[in-house]
């Protein structure tokens, strides 16, 4: 079964950590995906922010880094890769400003699939489906 579903880092920290933190939808949806067992896709992007944010103490992480990195390599989650499509497409994305939102974005628009995101800049960019 093919991802429905790409989550922004935030979403994927909230969810793994606080997810009383995730709007109602974004829970449906992510509750949704799991009971049909299907997986959810993360960026390989989300990864690298995670470590280096969450090395710094920025994500506020209630749990080991080794423990968050330990589930999202469980059976859930599909970590996509940095394709040369998806490099392509980050140029058309010069709106946004950070680099991995770029990227993440970018991912979501080749690999056709719906953003689940809180960052307002990407939600008014509208160069994604989101799930809000």
């Amino acid at each position: 079964m093919l991802p429905r579903l790409l989550l922004d880092t935030h979403i994927v920290v909230r969810w793994l950590t606080d997810p009383k933190k995730l709007s109602r939808e974004q829970n449906r949806v992510l509750e949704s995906a799991v009971r049909r067992a299907e997986p959810i896709a993360l960026s390989v992007l989300s990864l690298l922010e995670i470590a280096v944010l969450g090395s710094t103490g920025k994500l506020g992480l209630k749990v080991a880094l080794e423990d968050l990195f330990e589930d999202l390599q469980g059976p859930v989650f599909q970590i996509l890769p940095l394709t040369c499509e998806v490099a392509a497409e980050v140029v058309l994305l010069s709106s946004l400003r950070d680099p991995a939102d770029r990227a993440i974005v970018a991912t979501a628009r080749v690999e056709r699939l719906r953003l689940v995101t809180s960052d307002h800049r990407i939600i008014e960019s509208k160069l994604a489906p989101v799930v809000v």
